[in-house]
């Protein structure tokens, strides 16, 4: 039990930190981190104590939150690689007070996160001239690395979630 509990409580952070730091300096986030968060979610939850409702429940909130960033994407609001990794986290989330804020919580640093990057690429002369060393396309680039906010939100939240409470239980 306390391997697993060991998995759940670093699964989420680590892959979360491994999609922020990719989207950071390549703008793209891999598949493999977004299936790796499902397939460990969906591994593990059942041995932690989380029930099949739950669970259930989990994977309905993750459906509706790809349906979201599906139509987003289809429009041209958001990057492919955000909508995967978001509906692979909001499964950890599950369907309860947890997930809205998360959601929340990703929307208001997301904001800060693209006003810091038009800012950044709002001076890029001077962040240049002073020697900063910044990947190019951190200054040059249209998009957002929205990952990063997504990250940040989880790392914030994380605690929240139903299956970390079942997984720091665990200990005791």
């Amino acid at each position: 039990m306390m391997i697993i509990s060991a998995i759940i409580l670093t699964a989420l952070p680590l892959g979360l930190a491994l999609a922020a730091i990719s989207d950071l300096f390549t703008m793209t986030i891999p598949n493999r981190i977004s299936i790796a968060l499902l397939a460990i979610f969906v591994a593990t939850a059942p041995f932690i104590g989380l029930s099949w409702a739950d669970i259930g429940m989990s994977l309905v909130a993750g459906c509706l939150v790809f349906a979201a960033c599906f139509a987003l994407f289809a429009m041209n609001v958001m990057g492919g690689g955000d909508a995967k990794l978001l509906t692979a986290t909001v499964v950890w989330y599950g369907f309860n007070h947890s997930l809205l804020a998360y959601l929340v919580t990703v929307g208001y640093v997301g904001g800060g996160v693209t006003l810091m990057f038009l800012l950044l690429r709002a001076s890029s002369n001077s962040v240049m001239a002073m020697g900063i060393p910044l990947p190019a396309s951190l200054v040059t680039a249209k998009k957002i690395p929205y990952g990063i906010a997504i990250a940040i939100a989880g790392f914030l939240t994380f605690q929240q979630s139903p299956i970390y409470s079942l997984a720091i239980a665990s200990f005791n």
